[in-house]
């Protein structure tokens, strides 16, 4: 018997999808578009070490914590290397700001270029064990140009996410999918295993105006704000008496965040007693993921400021974080204005 299955031979893989997107900027130089290409390698090697960790032993704790207070496992440890790694060995980076490293880590002067890449090599890593999917989550900025003359310092990440030129995420779930921006709407690619490559499987990707779920911790209820428990009690309990939303929470935010962007929705990780400032980190976690979900037509705030705009003072500095489909975040945001002490 023969495959009668059609093939595709003008395929649009996500490396063509970024040389094409760039050479339509005017006075591009091909050092973005090498730096995406060497994030995807780490993407596709992290992929690869996700699918085999059990088979090779690297599931488990590395047996410490990182600057965050999150226990270590050793597929972190791993994936925080290959970023690392792979990222520098593209000549395009400066400076790079990642979850398990308390300092920045400045790429060696031969080996330097103008750009600024925050990541989280491995959100979600508490359920590498339990197998439930998990991600890498990336955002990269220019080097401001007055500070450029001189050697590169943490300063240069403490950038507000609006100066973003390319976001982007993994997930590594039944699939191995990335969503990516550079400015020009959200579009998402998945990996095929036969040929190495992601392929173009959305194009100019766009959230539903309005969801039919929610997604937080509710673990957390005893610590929840006014504002928070009356919009959840809300959800449960329409008063105008339509359906309820339901109640979807992996606890691996970028599982939870495409969910939300494919099917609407509104995911919330806000201010509470036990974390009075938010539990996310605002520069590889918040802005990225915000960065995404405003391309696709969605909204992401702190409750109290867009969190594009939010100036961060610190590497590792946590926000509080909503984020979804425009009508949901804007029903949640009148919550807080009702609440507001």
């Amino acid at each position: 018997m023969t495959d009668q299955t059609a093939f595709d031979t003008d395929v649009w893989t996500l490396t063509r999808f970024v040389m094409e997107t760039g050479r339509q900027v005017k006075g591009a130089t091909g050092e973005l578009t090498q730096l995406i290409n060497a994030m995807l390698t780490a993407i596709k090697a992290i992929s690869s070490a996700v699918r085999k960790a059990g088979l090779a032993h690297l599931q488990g704790i590395a047996g410490h914590i990182n600057v965050t207070g999150d226990e270590v496992k050793k597929l972190d440890v791993l994936s925080n290397d290959l970023v690392i790694n792979m990222l520098q060995a593209s000549y395009s980076t400066c400076v790079l700001v990642t979850e398990e490293n308390k300092e920045a880590v400045i790429t060696p002067a031969e080996k330097r270029g103008k750009y600024i890449v925050c990541f989280d090599p491995l959100d979600g890593s508490s359920n590498i064990d339990c197998l439930a999917p998990i991600g890498t989550i990336f955002a990269i900025y220019k080097r401001i140009e007055e500070s450029s003359e001189g050697e590169p310092t943490e300063k240069d990440a403490l950038q507000p996410g609006n100066q973003i030129v390319c976001a982007g995420y993994a997930l590594y779930g039944s699939a191995t999918v990335v969503a990516l921006s550079t400015g020009a709407g959200l579009n998402f690619f998945m990996l095929d295993p036969a040929i190495g490559e992601f392929i173009l499987t959305d194009r100019n990707v766009k959230i539903k105006k309005k969801g039919k779920t929610y997604s937080l911790n509710e673990g957390y209820a005893k610590y929840f704000d006014s504002a928070v428990t009356e919009y959840i009690k809300h959800k449960k309990f329409p008063e105008d008496g339509s359906a309820p939303y339901g109640a979807r929470y992996v606890g691996s935010m970028v599982s939870d965040v495409h969910r939300t962007i494919a099917y609407g929705g509104i995911f919330l990780y806000p201010a509470n007693e036990k974390s009075p400032k938010g539990k996310l980190r605002l520069l590889y976690e918040c802005n990225p993921i915000a960065f995404l979900v405003e391309q696709a037509g969605g909204f992401a705030t702190t409750g109290t400021q867009r969190i594009l705009d939010v100036q961060p003072e610190a590497l590792h500095q946590r926000v509080p974080f909503v984020v979804g489909s425009p009508d949901d975040v804007e029903e949640y945001m009148t919550f807080v204005k009702k609440y507001k002490k």
